[in-house]
């Protein structure tokens, strides 16, 4: 064990031999306690052009067994996830050529399709509940705004961990149901995100107990990594432009990282513009970028951010007020040309009515967010003619059944057949996009 991979700290560049010395550590370098490590891997990067190949048909993100940090397939617990279909939704392209004249290629990525639970946090799930498998682990703590908390959960108990899980008091209640059923522990929490985040790290620590730790965390870096080797696999090549709401930023974070390990092979080509979204009542990445645009970005400006404490928010999964990845994602942005933005939250649920008019795909509020994302980055000249546009949608809604209700807005009451009207669905047209109109 050891041999595929090792960890380079990029604190003090130490090589960490693995996740059996890791989590002796509990999960830090044993020189200078480092969190951020490096994976590395012994696999020739070459072999990733046969996995991004023509013709392949994966079954699951472990296509990448030779990427990701496990040593043995036998240990791999899996629901199919990683490999979700990436659509293209021509009525986005008709937007914004009717709108800006802009002709644009606009996919999206089905995260909904997961067969676990319906997020990308599915891709950290099937990769922690593996490794923490191989290594004998019987516990594990995690702290969610909601997604992470399930995939976790699920994975876990699949492949019989007992997880622990600390969720903020204003998580949609459907997260805490579905936790439960599958006999994880479920702590909610009397505060915010980061309270429940503090609390679980020290129920950790005063157990023993190993805990994610967060969107550094090598398990869930690795595991969305993926991500990029799907789009070259799916789409042919890498698209122009990145659009994601956001709220701790895992996913762009390890993008990059499939970038700076294989971007010298050409495999994956240029990366995108990345641009990141948050909802209008808790966005203090958001704050922090247009302040340093005002500004100039004066030395030191991505460590200048403010911290939201208990934000109130109609989008609990985002609702991460302390962005202590800011600095990262913030250079990130800088360096690919991106932008952050702000939208309403309130817009959320128009924006889920359109989607599943247009191409009848019922999507959660983050994913809203997200698309809602692409019309501001429209109103602000923020994409260029002729480019494609890949938004990474996060979430169905099999856990969002309050928000499916306020999404929905056919039902009527009837007592008799008088009361049964025929109707004609596309009279709807204009209902739907009303909101977007004048965006």
């Amino acid at each position: 064990m050891g041999q595929k991979f090792h960890f380079v700290c990029q604190n003090c560049g130490n090589t960490i031999d693995g996740f059996e010395e890791w989590f002796g550590n509990m999960q830090s370098c044993p020189k200078c306690g480092g969190k951020h490590v490096h994976t590395v891997y012994s696999t020739p990067k070459e072999k990733l052009a046969e996995l991004v190949a023509p013709g392949q048909k994966p079954e699951s993100l472990w296509h990448y067994f030779d990427f990701l940090p496990l040593n043995r397939r036998e240990n791999i617990i899996s629901d199919g996830e990683g490999v979700a279909p990436i659509r293209r939704w021509k009525f986005l392209e008709r937007y914004a050529r009717e709108r800006y004249g802009l002709n644009l290629i606009v996919y999206v990525n089905r995260n909904d399709y997961s067969p676990a639970t319906g997020t990308f946090k599915d891709k950290g799930g099937t990769v922690a509940a593996s490794v923490l498998k191989e290594h004998g682990i019987k516990e594990y703590v995690v702290a969610s705004t909601g997604n992470t908390a399930n995939a976790f959960a699920q994975y876990l108990a699949k492949a019989g961990i007992s997880a622990s899980i600390f969720v903020p008091q204003d998580s949609l209640r459907e997260n805490f149901v579905h936790i439960g059923a599958l006999g994880q522990k479920v702590f909610i929490v009397k505060g915010d995100y980061a309270y429940a985040k503090k609390l679980a790290a020290e129920y950790a620590r005063k157990n023993g107990i190993l805990i994610s730790i967060g969107n550094l965390d090598p398990l869930r870096l690795e595991a969305k990594k993926t991500s990029a080797f799907e789009m070259v696999r799916q789409l042919g090549n890498m698209p122009d432009v990145y659009i994601q709401a956001i709220s701790g930023g895992t996913s762009p974070l390890a993008l990059e990282k499939a970038f700076h390990d294989f971007g010298d092979t050409g495999l994956l080509g240029r990366i995108p513009r990345m641009i990141f979204i948050q909802g209008d009542k808790c966005d203090p990445q958001v704050q922090a970028w247009n302040k340093a645009k005002r500004m100039g970005f004066p030395e030191g400006w991505e460590k200048d951010y403010p911290v939201i404490e208990n934000p109130i928010t109609l989008v609990p999964t985002l609702a991460t007020g302390n962005p202590v990845l800011y600095p990262l994602l913030a250079k990130l942005v800088k360096r690919t040309g991106g932008e952050f933005f702000s939208v309403k939250e309130e817009l959320a649920v128009d924006m889920a009515r359109l989607a599943a008019y247009e191409v009848a795909v019922k999507i959660g509020p983050a994913s809203a967010v997200g698309l809602l994302g692409y019309f501001e980055a429209l109103k602000n000249n923020a994409i260029r003619d002729g480019e494609t546009v890949f938004i990474n949608i996060g979430e169905g809604v099999r856990r969002a059944v309050s928000f499916v209700e306020e999404v929905s807005y056919t039902t009527e009451q009837v007592t008799d057949l008088d009361d049964c009207h025929r109707f004609d669905r596309n009279k709807y047209h204009d209902f739907v996009w009303k909101p977007f109109l004048n965006y």
